[in-house]
C-alpha cells in the first residue's frame, strides 16, 4: 500500500479502502511530516501514519501495542472487507 512516488495518493487509497469496508476513521495532523488516520474497531485502535516520503507506519493497540510497517494494513483490512 505504500506509494513513495505519490504519498497523497497512498493516503487517498487508504481512505477509500476504509470507506469501502465501512470502517469509521478520522484524520489529524500530529507531526509536520505525516497525516495520522485513527481507526477504532471492536477491541482495537489503529493509528496509521502516512508520511510525506510515502512511508506508512501502523500501530495497533490491543493491550500493549506494537508498531508495524504499512504491510499490516492488508491483514487488518482483510478482516473487515466484505
Amino acid at each position: 500500500m505504500e506509494n513513495a512516488e505519490n504519498p497523497f495518493q497512498a493516503l487517498l487509497d487508504l481512505l477509500q479502502r476504509l470507506n469501502k469496508a465501512r470502517i469509521s476513521h478520522s484524520m489529524q495532523s500530529v507531526r509536520e511530516d505525516a497525516i495520522m488516520v485513527s481507526v477504532v474497531v471492536p477491541g482495537e485502535r489503529w493509528e496509521i501514519e502516512v508520511f510525506a516520503n510515502g512511508e506508512i507506519e501502523v500501530e495497533v493497540f490491543r493491550g500493549g501495542g506494537e508498531i508495524q510497517d504499512g504491510s499490516a494494513i492488508e491483514e487488518l483490512l482483510r478482516r473487515f472487507d466484505g
